[in-house]
């Protein structure tokens, strides 16, 4: 079926009741479906992306598929310091344990 362009077509906004131009109404969308209103630029009230739940995907695995055991472990317990008086690299170990800490 053809419609006419209606470029000087005039319509009525369904909030305010003021009279513009047929082509700078808009359709007014509830959950992303048409309502049947023709709005004005001002009063155009879009869906808010709040109410979108339904299409944000929330599932959330917690294991992985084939996990390998840590092997770095205890490389990763090393740290690299810098002695500006020899020019060579002091390598430091760390150990989680028991402190003891006595005033004299």
């Amino acid at each position: 079926m053809a419609y006419a362009t209606g470029k000087k077509a005039l319509g009525i906004c369904d909030r305010c009741g003021f009279t513009y131009k047929l082509n700078e109404l808009r359709y007014e969308t509830e959950n992303k479906v048409k309502n049947g209103l023709r709005v004005c630029y001002t009063c155009y009230d879009p869906d808010q992306p709040q109410l979108d739940v339904n299409l944000v995907s929330t599932i959330d695995p917690q294991t992985l598929y084939d996990a390998r055991v840590d092997t770095g472990e205890a490389s990763s317990r090393k740290l690299f310091g810098f002695d500006p008086v020899t020019g060579t690299g002091l390598v430091m170990h760390g150990s989680i344990g028991k402190v003891t800490i006595t005033t004299g």
